[in-house]
Order: C-alpha cells, then sequence, then structure tokens
C-alpha cells in the first residue's frame, strides 16, 4: 500500500510514538488524580507533551499549551470562547469546516456577524477583500493551509492586520504544524490550534491549543480539573482553563514522542523532503492530458496536491488509484465547502494526494505512474 493521505492522518508512525503509548497503556494512572507513582507518571507524561509541543511550534512554555481531543475542538474552544455575543468575526474561504460551523453557529445562534473574504480561482487569497472585511470586526479565525490544495497562507500578515484593525487572531495549524516550519509567537496569532494526529505524528485524540500569555478563553467545558475542586466553577488559570476531565495520557505521551522526533529530524528538513516529493509529482503530472492540477495560487504548497481528471467524478478516480494500484488518496469536499466553490468543483470534488514524512521516492513514482495511466484511460487516447 502506498499511504497518501496524510493530510488526513498520519497513518505511519516513528516507532518512538508507538513505544511510548505502548509503554504509558502498561503503567499509567489517573493524571493530576493521585499521588502514587502511576498517577504521578501520567501527569508527569503530560507536562512533557505541553513542553514539547511548544519547544517544537516554538510556543510561550508548558503552560501555554491545553488540551484537546483534536483541532477541531480545539477551534471550537477558540472561536466560542473569545466571540462575544453580537460579535463580528472574519473568516477566508479556505477554512475548513472546524472554523466555518462554530462560526455559522455563531451567528444563527448569538445574533454573530460573520465576513468570509475571497479566495482566488488558483487558490490564493484576495488580501484586498480581506483587508476591507476586517472592518469592525472583533476576531478572525483563518486556516495557515488550505487543507484542500496544501496553499500556505502568510499568516503573520493576516495577524498584523487584524491587530491593526483591532482583532484577535486564532490560526488553524491542522495541515502546517509539523509539516512546514511553524513559530508561533512568530505568526503574531493570538492563539494556535493543532491536532496531533496528522503531521506531529501522534495518535488520533490528541491535538490543542496554545494561547498567548494574559489571554482569556471562556472555557467550553467544565468538570473535574484536579485541582480547586472545592471551587463552584472551572478554574481560570491556563493550561487547566481550557481542559476538564481526565486528559489522555497515553495518547499524549505519543503526541509527545511525536514533537520529539520531528525536533530530531527537524521540521525545516521535513518539510523540505516533504515540499520536494510533492513538487516532482507536480513537475511529472502537469503537462499529462486530461490532468487539471487545482490550487498552486499562493506560492506554496505544504505536501498537499489536489487534482482531477477530465469530468471524472473525484470519487470514481481516488477508488481506481486504491483498488488496481493500492495508492490512499482522499476524493470529494474535504470538508471545506467555500473552498470548492472557489476552485468551482462542487460537484466533481477533487482527488487529493498528500505526501508526510513517511513517503519516499517509490511512492512518489508510483503516484505518477498511476495517474498518468488514469488520465489516459478515462481520456480514452
Amino acid at each position: 500500500m502506498v499511504y497518501l493521505d496524510n493530510a488526513a492522518s498520519t497513518q505511519h508512525k516513528p516507532q518512538a510514538v508507538i513505544d511510548a503509548v505502548t509503554a504509558a497503556m502498561c503503567s499509567f494512572g489517573g493524571p493530576g488524580r493521585g499521588s502514587h507513582q502511576a498517577a504521578l507518571d501520567a501527569s508527569l507524561a503530560v507536562f512533557g507533551a505541553r513542553q514539547a509541543v511548544s519547544n517544537l511550534l516554538g510556543g510561550w512554555g508548558a503552560a501555554s499549551v491545553s488540551f484537546a481531543m483534536n483541532a477541531t475542538m480545539a477551534l471550537n474552544i477558540a472561536i466560542d470562547g473569545l466571540l462575544s455575543e453580537g460579535g463580528c468575526a472574519v473568516t477566508t474561504a479556505a477554512s475548513h469546516n472546524s472554523v466555518l460551523r462554530p462560526l455559522f453557529r455563531a451567528r444563527d445562534e448569538r445574533g454573530c456577524t460573520v465576513r468570509i473574504a475571497r479566495i482566488a480561482p488558483e487558490g490564493a487569497l484576495d488580501w484586498d477583500d480581506y483587508q476591507r472585511s476586517l472592518e469592525g470586526a472583533s476576531l478572525v479565525a483563518a486556516t495557515h493551509a488550505s487543507n484542500v490544495t496544501g496553499d500556505v497562507y502568510d499568516v503573520a500578515r493576516m495577524a498584523r492586520m487584524a491587530h491593526e484593525a483591532g482583532a484577535l487572531f486564532v490560526l488553524d495549524a491542522a495541515q502546517t504544524a509539523g509539516a512546514w516550519p511553524l513559530n508561533v509567537v512568530e505568526t503574531g496569532a493570538d492563539v494556535v490550534c493543532f491536532t496531533g494526529h496528522k503531521s506531529l505524528y501522534g495518535p488520533q485524540g490528541t491535538g490543542g491549543l496554545i494561547v498567548r500569555p494574559g489571554l482569556e478563553i471562556e472555557p467550553l467545558l467544565e468538570g473535574g480539573s484536579g485541582v480547586h475542586s472545592f471551587d463552584e466553577r472551572h478554574p481560570r488559570f491556563m493550561p487547566e482553563a481550557l481542559e476538564a476531565g481526565t486528559a489522555n495520557a497515553h495518547g499524549l505521551a505519543g503526541l509527545a514522542a511525536g514533537c520529539n522526533w520531528l525536533a530530531y529530524q527537524g521540521v525545516a528538513n521535513v518539510s523540505e523532503r516533504i515540499a520536494a516529493m510533492a513538487n516532482r509529482f507536480v513537475n511529472e503530472i502537469s503537462a499529462v492530458g486530461g490532468v487539471r492540477l487545482l490550487g498552486g495560487g499562493s506560492g506554496q504548497r505544504c505536501g498537499i496536491v489536489a487534482l482531477n481528471i477530465g469530468d471524472v467524478d473525484s470519487g470514481v478516480v481516488s477508488d481506481a488509484l486504491s483498488q488496481r494500484y493500492g495508492i490512499c488518496t482522499r476524493p470529494g469536499a474535504h470538508c471545506a465547502p467555500l473552498m470548492h466553490k472557489a476552485l468551482s468543483t462542487e460537484a466533481q470534488g477533487v482527488v487529493r494526494f498528500s505526501f508526510g514524512a513517511m513517503n519516499d521516492d517509490a511512492d512518489v513514482d508510483a503516484a505518477i505512474a498511476a495517474t498518468k495511466e488514469l488520465a489516459s484511460e478515462f481520456s480514452g487516447e
């Protein structure tokens, strides 16, 4: 099997991640829920995961990292906790439903205004439209990279413009954390939301928020925290403020191992390898008859290549890649409806190839050969 669906979830993990989860499953008790060794080991692992995430992504230290199940939950926490009733929020058409749906819920249930900056047909952000959208905004929530086309956006510029307009900036880094050089502080974002199971090579069920010191976010959930148990309301200090219930210590042990593995490899080195594979794939198929490449207008890709073959439904192409060639891709709408409207692919969808650190040149060769064969077959040449 050739696994090229890393933008959905990395399947192949470093051995260190597997070992860390296995060891945790055999020894951990409840983190923050006791003074015996099994509980302390779990607590230390959770703290170690906070440190590993902050160190890898250039955050403000362990106390700035609150964990959640995934980037979707993290984005819901940030948006719900920062967008006041009747407030004005801005996003872009490149956003995933994990940004769009919380914003639309705030619009429908709390009277908020939602503005969406345009994405051009080739995948680039319309900066003039973004600037116009910021007037009167209190919150911007935007993606670092499109999960459909891989286009990477200049989020430092976006954050600077948002702050100049008086708005907070929440960054969705689901596709870039671990796959693209990312320094949280240098982006200028107030909150960065990440997931563990993609390019951080951790287990599913891990993710979280990195929050600028001094910024208070109203908790989405309240419950057990392991501290201040006699208080009627959930603690308001980080990182416990945004966490409720027993942490996924087993998964977070794996996430820490994934972050430490990436730190050893060097995110810049990993990013260069991924980009090289994606670029070689693009260069080989760009002139193939019947193949239409999508996106690329931002000038930078985070290892994702989106394409269609003629007018063939993306699901048919992806199924052929899987059944006949053993190549795993992702067809359809990718939970990003506005990006597909920008690309005019609402009906057909796109076939998404997404490369990761565990892929190699043989995987790229297989993808090139299969795409060429299918393009020739479906075009009748």
